[in-house]
């Protein structure tokens, strides 16, 4: 197991961030362990909908959870706005750091993320393999 921490800035886009950071550390297996931080925008994507939602404004975020891999991730966002109502979803480019993020990431070196069309739904799922098999 390794462990991943590293600190965004602002201004720069979360989800992107986030993919950078796991494809430059070759990130075969990984997992959000927890990440808080800020937003001035975010935008998501709720449970079957099509098309994101995005507001702006400051936002702080209350956690983050998902897999990471270079063969692509998944990454559910929980944020909250100044009165403290809640929202969250599927994380989408777009969410743009107000005053920094912090991430944590661990990763499993035995095992290896993909994500592949299964023909049970519409989306690429996560297949998992053994590294080395």
């Amino acid at each position: 197991m390794n462990n991943h921490a590293f600190r965004l800035r602002p201004g720069a886009d979360l989800k992107q961030s986030i993919q950078f950071y796991v494809n430059h550390h070759g990130i075969k297996a990984g997992w959000m362990v927890t990440a808080v931080g800020s937003l001035t925008r975010y935008n998501i994507r709720f449970a079957n909908q099509a098309e994101g939602i995005s507001d702006s404004g400051h936002f702080e975020i209350l956690g983050m959870s998902g897999t990471v891999s270079e063969n692509g991730s998944h990454i559910h966002i929980t944020v909250a706005d100044s009165t403290g109502k809640t929202i969250g979803g599927h994380l989408l480019d777009g969410n743009i750091i107000y005053t920094t993020a912090e991430v944590i990431i661990q990763e499993d070196t035995s095992l290896i993320f993909k994500r592949e069309f299964d023909g049970t739904t519409e989306w690429k799922e996560l297949m998992i393999e053994r590294a080395g098999s």
